[in-house]
């Protein structure tokens, strides 16, 4: 899978490369975000630009992630998420927990870097 980490403004940005984030490449991604809950990231942005398409498995991933985030008092949030995504989350409740921004900058903005 093609992911990428990066910083901006004390937020880490996850840059998911792929068009469908689904089982089974969902290690990758679980991993990439996981590394920078364990060394100590707390503003975790995924920056989901290119995804058109996720999957059952990939809802309960970002849930999973939330929850790793939040009990360690960070905060996981997401950027440009295309609308059937959107709907995928809207429709499992995910959207309750997880904040969904329209871009980035508007999404680093908000966890007040």
């Amino acid at each position: 899978m093609n992911v990428t980490t990066e910083e901006s403004g004390g937020v880490s940005i996850v840059r998911v490369r792929e068009a469908r984030l689904m089982y089974p490449m969902l290690r990758d991604f679980a991993d990439a975000v996981s590394t920078l809950i364990t060394s100590g990231k707390r503003d975790i942005l995924i920056d989901m630009t290119p995804v058109t398409y996720v999957d059952s498995a990939t809802i309960g991933c970002l849930m999973d992630l939330y929850r790793q985030v939040n009990s360690t008092g960070g905060h996981l949030k997401l950027s440009s998420v295309q609308k059937r995504v959107e709907t995928m989350l809207t429709m499992t409740g995910a959207q309750n927990f997880i904040e969904i921004h329209a871009d980035e900058p508007a999404a680093v903005k908000s966890f007040g870097a």
